[in-house]
């Protein structure tokens, strides 16, 4: 997480740190005696410091909000108890990645005409660590039907993700939303947050929070008898 606040900071504050040509000669210039135009430096100095502090305490508000949220970044919520989300039924936002155990890409077109499982979950998050093991467990149950499950990490680091996925014997695929473009766009707001798809590619349900084994279950059943042509 520090290195991700680290690399940011850097980025956004950089260039502003790196002194004009004015300051670098107000640094290595001789004393000289007073004169009209002497205080220039002076004030080139001020309106720097001016123009710096807003950044400064933006810099220490990131800081204290890091630490405060042991080590989750931006608050990002994380959801202890379940609940269902009202959604509005339409075409799922595009996700799209490399698995993290493989070579293979995932993506939407990848899971054409199956039941999905979307899950944002964080490493570092604990409501995420409690239903890991269900999720993987659900997903096995699942195998021999059209059902696929793609956990998102967002706010994580790649390694941290891995370590996740080997303890908990995840085996469904895994992508990094590295720069959090797909969780914007699905409106994610804390983790875990699920979104289910019809086969259609749909998005039909939400759930924040833990899911239970049976209630997983119970929706999967549902979108799959939703998708069965009657007496097939």
């Amino acid at each position: 997480m520090a290195s991700l606040f680290c690399c940011w900071w850097a980025e956004a504050w950089g260039p502003l740190l790196r002194l004009g040509p004015g300051m670098r000669d107000f640094q290595h210039s001789p004393i000289a005696p007073a004169s009209p135009t002497s205080d220039r430096p002076l004030r080139r100095l001020v309106i720097f410091v001016a123009f710096m502090s807003p950044a400064i305490a933006l810099m220490a508000l990131l800081t204290w909000g890091l630490v405060r949220s042991d080590g989750n970044p931006g608050g990002l919520l994380e959801y202890n108890d379940v609940g269902d989300i009202v959604v509005e039924v339409k075409p799922a936002p595009a996700f799209d990645g490399t698995v993290l155990l493989g070579s293979e890409r995932i993506n939407n077109a990848a899971v054409d005409g199956k039941v999905v499982m979307v899950d944002f979950f964080s490493s570092w998050c604990i409501a995420c660590k409690v239903e890991a093991v269900a999720l993987a467990q659900v997903y096995r149950e699942y195998a021999s039907e059209r059902v696929e499950f793609v956990g998102i990490a967002i706010w994580d680091e790649r390694g941290d993700t891995l370590r996740h996925i080997a303890r908990y014997g995840v085996t469904y695929p895994n992508i990094m939303d590295e720069h959090g473009a797909t969780a914007v766009s699905y409106g994610v707001r804390g983790v875990p947050e699920k979104f289910f798809l019809d086969r259609n590619g749909k998005i039909v349900r939400r759930v924040n929070g833990p899911v239970e084994p049976e209630r997983l279950r119970s929706i999967i059943d549902e979108l799959l008898a939703a998708g069965r042509v009657p007496g097939a």
